[in-house]
């Protein structure tokens, strides 16, 4: 059984290209750059994983929505 270290880039036949998060005989975790951090069962999802020799993406930054302005108040 192939060994996927964090941090590893990897290809699903379904969902693509991801990252490995966390990897343990028992379970795998990878964050899926168009459909997010899904988990599978370790033996069950090596069978569909190919490694990857690309760049991991980079990681983009969370914006907050700000608040609107108050009009100024006239007396």
């Amino acid at each position: 059984m192939a060994n996927y270290n964090q941090g590893s880039q990897v290809e699903h036949l379904k969902f693509g290209l991801g990252t490995v998060v966390s990897y343990s005989d028992e379970r795998i975790v990878i964050k899926f750059d168009d459909h997010g951090e899904k988990k599978f069962v370790t033996q069950m999802a090596v069978a569909s994983l190919k490694k990857s020799d690309r760049q991991p993406p980079a990681e983009k930054r969370a914006t907050r929505a700000r608040k609107p302005k108050a009009a100024p108040a006239t007396a």
